[in-house]
């Protein structure tokens, strides 16, 4: 089977597990994609969802909005059913699962690549709406990013202990100071030849 037949199936057998609730909010289901991704049994994909989860938190995202735990009705035979416990996930948790995977198993890194030409597909769509808004609506763009990336600097700065204004202005200024001069050293180096 080719490399991109693999990549093909592995996105088919995804998607054909994803689920949608009444309000159209699409979600996976734990147990089912620790099948998908071929793992044994269960309790060998736990410790991948809580790296998973892990990532989540370390990159400043609510945890209990990307991994839902949940109980499932599950047939234990002759018409009976149990709880069993589950996790709801999103998009997001999905990709970071399979990044968390081990990547030694084929289906692993064929999820890898699927999440990467996905990200990547998105990133061109993006450039390509970017492309087609206006001046203004591009500098409001660019606005609204830059507010929101100064959100996450001043949340860094009280990580950092910085708290009264003149601290946050100094941090801000050494932040700058330290790109310029880093700048300055590059264009000041004599070129080797």
């Amino acid at each position: 089977m080719t490399a991109k037949r693999v990549v093909e199936q592995h996105h088919e057998t995804f998607e054909g597990i994803r689920q949608s609730d009444a309000d159209g909010n699409e979600f996976w289901i734990a147990r089912q994609l620790a099948k998908v991704l071929e793992y044994s049994e269960y309790r060998h994909f736990q410790p991948v969802i809580e790296r998973a989860k892990e990532s989540c938190r370390n990159s400043g995202h609510v945890v209990e909005d990307h991994f839902e735990d949940v109980l499932d009705m599950v047939d234990i035979g002759s018409g009976a059913k149990r709880q069993i416990a589950d996790i709801r996930l999103s998009r997001y948790a999905c990709y970071l699962i399979v990044q968390n995977g081990d990547p030694s198993k084929p289906v692993i890194a064929n999820g890898q690549t699927y999440f990467a030409l996905q990200t990547r597909r998105q990133e061109l769509n993006d450039n390509e709406a970017f492309a087609r808004l206006s001046e203004n609506d591009k500098r409001l763009a660019i606005r609204n990013e830059l507010a929101e990336h100064n959100k996450h600097l001043a949340a860094a700065a009280k990580d950092a202990g910085v708290e009264t204004p003149l601290d946050y202005a100094i941090f801000q200024d050494h932040g700058y100071k330290g790109s310029t001069a880093a700048g300055a050293r590059r264009t000041s180096m004599p070129s080797r030849g």
